[in-house]
């Protein structure tokens, strides 16, 4: 009996150590994307208003637009902006008029 609990354990933790693995090598192209630096805020007025701000730190050309989730309204994404390496831009989008406000603010890179 004490052989087998320790065939389950030693089970279980292969079996965590497959998945953490996996994770991880799921998350490494998130981190190689890290290249762009991304910020998302709320306008310090118009509590509608969401921006994304995002730096590209890669070697190549992006885009990206802010991804602004709203409350009980329907979900809006700004226009899209193209950051050569080394440039700074930002892009935004307004809730409707009968929103209860931005919710968060994402953005989405290619």
């Amino acid at each position: 009996m004490i052989r087998s609990k320790k065939m389950f354990a030693a089970g279980l933790a292969t079996t965590v150590s497959a998945v953490a693995l996996s994770v991880g090598a799921l998350a490494a192209p998130a981190s190689a994307a890290g290249a762009v630096d991304c910020r998302g805020a709320v306008h310090g007025v118009d509590t509608d208003r969401g921006i994304a701000s995002c730096t590209n730190n890669s070697d190549r050309t992006i885009r990206f637009r802010a991804e602004v989730v709203c409350g009980r309204a329907p979900d809006v994404s700004g226009d899209w902006v193209t950051l050569n390496p080394g440039q700074y831009g930002q892009s935004s989008a307004t809730c409707a008029w009968f929103s209860t406000g931005v919710g968060s603010v994402g953005w989405t890179i290619e």
